[in-house]
This record gives C-alpha cells, sequence and structure tokens, in this order.
C-alpha cells in the first residue's frame, strides 16, 4: 500500500509541519516507536478555538481533530522523510475542549481517527482515549497526541 496515493484519493494534502510551541521535541523515537507530541487544530495558519457545546458544533470540532491528524501526518513525513515507512498507528490520545457539560469527546476524536484508518487502512486502527478539558493551549478546539510504529 502506498500511502501517498491514499493521501490523494482521501484529498489531503499536508501542510508544513508545525514548530515546537514550548520546550520539547514535535516526534520522538525509541526503538521502533515514534512518539508525535500534541498536534493542535491549527488549520494552515488558522487557529481553530473554542469550546464544543459552548461556541463550536460537533462537527465543527470533528473537523479540528481531523486537522490535528493531517499535522500529525506531516510532523511524521518532516521526521522520517517518507509516510511509508509506517507500519501502523498504534494510538492516540484527543483532547477536546468543551463546556462542563459535553459528553461527546469520542465522537469530536472520530474525526482525528477516520484520517489515520482512511490513509492507513486497517493499520491505522488504533487504541484511543478521547478526554474532555476546559481549555488546551492558544484556545485551540483539539489536540491530538500519537504513537505509530514504523519499519
Amino acid at each position: 500500500m502506498d500511502i501517498y496515493e491514499n493521501l490523494k484519493k482521501c484529498d489531503i494534502e499536508l501542510p508544513e509541519k508545525l514548530n515546537a510551541a514550548g520546550l520539547y521535541k514535535p516526534v520522538n523515537q525509541t526503538g521502533n516507536l515514534i512518539f508525535v507530541s500534541g498536534q493542535g487544530s491549527m488549520d494552515r495558519g488558522k487557529n481553530l478555538t473554542g469550546r464544543v457545546g459552548v461556541n463550536v458544533t460537533v462537527e465543527e470540532a470533528q473537523y479540528a481533530a481531523r486537522v490535528c491528524a493531517i499535522n500529525t501526518l506531516s510532523a511524521l513525513e518532516s521526521y522520517l522523510g517518507n509516510l511509508n515507512r509506517v507500519k501502523r498507528c498504534v494510538k492516540i490520545l484527543g483532547f477536546v475542549a468543551g463546556a462542563d457539560d459535553f459528553t461527546e469527546q469520542a465522537k469530536v476524536i472520530n474525526g482525528a481517527s477516520q484520517v489515520f484508518i482512511d490513509v492507513f487502512g486497517e493499520e491505522g486502527r488504533h487504541a484511543r482515549s478521547a478526554i474532555g478539558t476546559n481549555s488546551l493551549p492558544l484556545g485551540l478546539t483539539v489536540e491530538v497526541e500519537s504513537i505509530f510504529e514504523i519499519v
């Protein structure tokens, strides 16, 4: 399977990778595992901000999660040089800024999960946690961190 053909089929164009916003590495490797730091809902220079259930809809938040996954792919490509080195997505952890009574974090993070499944096929299915929070850095709506296995 050629990952770049899948990206094209899904009409996904990778943006430039996001720069670290603090004292950390955007991507860290140990053995054949790649840990990608939290990628925020920054859509080609535009921050997707707000809280779900306050001023952001579930559908808008799903799109924000999709953007996080695409930013993750960009960070992976920048680090690896070629996404075809990815064997599988192991796990993702999604954070969703929402109203105090918002409980559909899993539905929001489906936006990110779907990208990884579309791009990597069955190897894109992963373990996952979806966590609600009252705020994220820069007021972003969604942030996703992830672990990948490479060859």
